[in-house]
C-alpha cells in the first residue's frame, strides 16, 4: 500500500523523486566553493546522496544519461561538469546493495540498446533490488550521441517514437517469457522449470525482428516500472500508450495543468484509468531559513555562469541552432528551424522568451538552474506552499526534486522542505511498501496467460 493511497478515506500525498544529475542541476554547480566537482564519479559519493534521499522518504532516485561526448569545440566543453560520468543501471545495481526501500530509475534510449539487452538488465536490476527498478525510456535527441554508434545524424522525431512503440512492447514481451511460478526446481522429476509456463518470443515488425526468450525470471515487480520523460506530441502518445510516470518541464501552475489534463485524457483511449499514470513535474529549489538567504544561494550560482556555456545551453537543447549571429543581449530569436531534437523543450524556450521579452542572456540565465524546469527560490513554507497548490490544484501527482547543487541543495530540501510537507499531511514518513510499485501506488501487471486464464471462455460463460 502506498503513501499516495494509504487507505479508505485517506488525504491523497505527493510522490517525490531525487533527480542526480552531475554534481547539481545547476550550469555552474560544478564551481560552487562547496561542491567537489568529480564527486559524481565516485559511489561514495552517490552512496552518501541516496541515503539522504532514502532518509527523507523519498519514492525513487532518478538518473538521466546520453550515450556520447558533446563537443567539439573541446575547449568550450572543458568549461563545463561532465553530467553523466558513470553508466546508471551499473550504478543503480551497486546503490541497490546500500539501500533497502528507495526506488532505483535510470534513462536508457531505445534508439540505441537492443531491446533484449535492455530487457534482461532491468529484469536483473529488478531482482538484485528486491523490485525497486524503473526504466525511463527516451529515444535521445542529439547528433553527437548518433555519431557514437556511426550515424550522421539522429534520426528524425517521428522515427524515433515510432520504433520505441515497437520496442516497448517487444521488451514487456521479453519480460513475460516466465510466469511467475514457472521454475518448479523439481529435482526428483528432473524438471527445473514447467515448460508450459515458457512463453518465447516471436516479433518481425517494422523496426525489429527478434526471435528468443529471457533467461531471468520475471521481476518481482511483474515489470519495472514505466517513466517517460518526453512532452511532445509523439512523446505524450507514447505515454499515454506505455508509461506509468511522466516527467515534464512546466514553468506555470496553469501550462501544467493544461499538460496533466491532456495527457490524463488520453489514457481512457488505451484502457487505462487516470490513476494509472502519475505526472511530476520538475522543480528546482533553492531553500533558505530566510527569503533573503534563499536568494543569496541562488545569486551565488547564477553569477558563476559563463556566457559561453549559456549560450551552448540554448543551442543544444534547440538541436545544435547556430546562435553565434546574434549578441548575448539581443533579443531571443522567435524565427529559429525546428530540429529533430528535443521538440518540446524548443517550443517551452520559445514560449517563455515570447512570453517574457528575454533576451538571448536572460533566457539562459532563466534556464540554467534547471534546464527548463520550473525554479523556486524562497523559505521552506513558501516552497511548501507553491507545490501545495500545483499538486492540489490538478498539476501534478508530485515532483522530480532537481537539486542546484549535490549534496547541499538535496539536503536542503530533506531537511527544511520535506518536514513541512510532512506536517501538512502531504508526504509520507514511513514507507508502507517495499518495492517502487507500492510507493507510487501502482498495480502490478499480471502476466498475460494469467489474465487470459481467468477469462472465462464463451462456452464456459453460456453455462
Amino acid at each position: 500500500m502506498s503513501a499516495g493511497t494509504s487507505g479508505a478515506g485517506a488525504r491523497r500525498q505527493m510522490h517525490l523523486g531525487a533527480f542526480f544529475f552531475g554534481v547539481g542541476h545547476h550550469l555552474a554547480a560544478w564551481r560552487h566553493p562547496d561542491v567537489d566537482p568529480g564527486a559524481a564519479s565516485r559511489i561514495e559519493a552517490l552512496r552518501e546522496w541516496t541515503r539522504i534521499a532514502e532518509a527523507a522518504k523519498f519514492d525513487a532516485i532518478f538518473f538521466a544519461d546520453n550515450v556520447g561526448l558533446p563537443g567539439p569545440p573541446d575547449a568550450v566543453v572543458a568549461k563545463n561538469a561532465l553530467w553523466y560520468p558513470l553508466d546508471p543501471l551499473v550504478t543503480l545495481a551497486a546503490l541497490s546493495q546500500s539501500t533497502t526501500h528507495i526506488g532505483l530509475v535510470a534513462t536508457v534510449s531505445a534508439t540505441y540498446l537492443p531491446p533484449y539487452h535492455l530487457a534482461r538488465k532491468y529484469a536483473s536490476l529488478d531482482q538484485v533490488s528486491g523490485g525497486r527498478s524503473g526504466w525511463n525510456l527516451v529515444t535521445s535527441g542529439s547528433d553527437f550521441e548518433a555519431r557514437s554508434f556511426g550515424l550522421p545524424q539522429q534520426f528524425a522525431h517521428a522515427h524515433r517514437y515510432a520504433r520505441a512503440h515497437e520496442y516497448v512492447k517487444i521488451v514487456k514481451g521479453l519480460w513475460d517469457t516466465w510466469e511467475d511460478d514457472a521454475f518448479v526446481h523439481d529435482k526428483a522429476a528432473n524438471r527445473f522449470f514447467d515448460p508450459a509456463k515458457l512463453h518465447r518470443v516471436a516479433h518481425e515488425g517494422e523496426h525489429f525482428t527478434l526471435h528468443g526468450g529471457l533467461q531471468t525470471p520475471r521481476a518481482p515487480q511483474g515489470y519495472p516500472v514505466l517513466v517517460q520523460a518526453g512532452s511532445s506530441g509523439d512523446g505524450q502518445d507514447l505515454a499515454a500508450a506505455t508509461a506509468e510516470v511522466v516527467f515534464t518541464a512546466q514553468q506555470t501552475p496553469e501550462d501544467a495543468r493544461a499538460f496533466y489534463a491532456g495527457l490524463k485524457a488520453r489514457l481512457a483511449a488505451h484502457g487505462r484509468g487516470p490513476d494509472s499514470l502519475k505526472i511530476l513535474p520538475g522543480i528546482s529549489p533553492f531553500v533558505g531559513r530566510s527569503q533573503q538567504e534563499a536568494q543569496e544561494k541562488f545569486e551565488q550560482l547564477q553569477g558563476l555562469i559563463d556566457p559561453v556555456l549559456g549560450v551552448g545551453l540554448l543551442s543544444t537543447f534547440l538541436g545544435n541552432v547556430d546562435l553565434s549571429g546574434y549578441a548575448v543581449d539581443d533579443p531571443f530569436p522567435q524565427d529559429l528551424p525546428v530540429t529533430e531534437g528535443w521538440k518540446s523543450r524548443q517550443a517551452l524556450f520559445s514560449e517563455m522568451a515570447r512570453r517574457d521579452g528575454l533576451s538571448i542572456r536572460q533566457l539562459y540565465e532563466k534556464v540554467a538552474g534547471a534546464r527548463g524546469h520550473w525554479t523556486v527560490v524562497g523559505t521552506p513554507e513558501a516552497i511548501a506552499d507553491q507545490l501545495e497548490h500545483w499538486f492540489s490544484t490538478g498539476a501534478a501527482d508530485g515532483f522530480n526534486v532537481l537539486a542546484p547543487t549535490l549534496p547541499h541543495g538535496l539536503s536542503d530540501f530533506a531537511r527544511l522542505v520535506i518536514p513541512e510537507l510532512q506536517r501538512r499531511g502531504l508526504f509520507r514518513t514511513e514507507y508502507t511498501g517495499r518495492t517502487l510499485r507500492e510507493h507510487l501506488g501502482l498495480a502490478r501487471p499480471a502476466h498475460p496467460a494469467a489474465v487470459a486464464a481467468s477469462i472465462p471462455s464463451h462456452r464456459h460463460a453460456e453455462a
